[in-house]
């Protein structure tokens, strides 16, 4: 079964960027982009013919009105949509991606996902939707979404795109920084760049371990990696050093080894998306 790559397109300003790491991945590992665009449940007026439906003159008319209405909007909404792959597509074409599909989705964004999921080798969405552009308490519920409903490593794109040659790792030694390093030595996307696999807080003999298992497992796949330690708390300290060292991708866990069933995402999962200038790759452990 050919692979893809599922792009997850709205009219946000986030789109664009997700579609340049789209062409960006396929490039690096010839593999087919998908377009997905999701349109919201239809939840329209009561329908005039609906054996409840009250029947008394201007009120009648009134509900038949409404249901034109819904009828318009809904039209509307799903040429917007096509719009929006339409645009999406042609940046893709543009950049030299062939044989882009779209599919315009109405439903929720986990459905449209778990459709395309059998052969998908990665998503790609946006740090933001087009709902959330400008709000701060909810930007990662569609990712945590995704991430609970597949365990297809997610690209949760930047708002500009920086070609990819720096690459950081945040390790911790769990399960699931330990599947973002088999994802690494796993993939031809990673060939040529420079990796830092980094963990903070004390350089113990269980950390520097685990680091030179890891720069082991990496040189083994033809990896340039560098390893090290850096101090303070991890939401902070790995901010600082992917804005100030300028790394382009953060590739790790979606969640430490010390995770609530209740949430997928974790702490600094949540803080690097939302404060680092770069895209994160947030990689699951199988059955994770």
């Amino acid at each position: 079964m050919t692979q893809k790559i599922i792009a997850l397109v709205d009219s946000s300003i986030y789109s664009a960027s997700v579609c340049e790491h789209a062409a960006w991945l396929a490039s690096r590992s010839a593999v087919a982009v998908a377009l997905v665009h999701v349109m919201a449940p239809q939840n329209g007026s009561v329908d005039p013919d609906h054996p409840g439906a009250v029947r008394l003159g201007a009120r009648s008319a009134l509900q038949q009105e409404l249901a034109a209405l819904d009828a318009q909007r809904a039209e509307l909404v799903a040429q917007r949509g096509a719009a929006v792959l339409a645009d999406a597509r042609h940046l893709l074409e543009r950049a030299g991606v062939v044989g882009v599909t779209t599919t315009l989705h109405q439903g929720h964004l986990i459905d449209a996902v778990a459709a395309q999921d059998n052969d998908a080798a990665m998503i790609v969405i946006g740090k933001r939707s087009e709902t959330a552009d400008q709000a701060t308490g909810h930007f990662g519920s569609n990712i945590e979404r995704i991430l609970r409903a597949t365990s297809t490593p997610v690209l949760v794109a930047a708002r500009k795109f920086t070609p990819i040659a720096k690459v950081l790792v945040a390790f911790d030694g769990g399960l699931s920084a330990s599947a973002a390093i088999d994802h690494i030595a796993r993939n031809p996307l990673y060939a040529g760049l420079a990796v830092d696999v980094i963990s903070v807080g004390t350089a113990s003999p269980e950390v520097k371990s685990g680091l030179a298992a890891a720069r082991a497992r990496l040189a083994a796949a033809g990896i340039r990696v560098e390893t090290g330690v850096i101090p303070g708390a991890p939401e902070t300290a790995l901010i600082k050093l992917v804005n100030d060292a300028n790394f382009d991708l953060v590739v790790m866990g979606a969640y430490g080894p010390s995770r609530l069933a209740s949430r997928i995402i974790g702490a600094t999962a949540t803080a690097l998306i939302h404060g680092c200038k770069a895209s994160v790759m947030l990689i699951r452990p199988e059955g994770g």
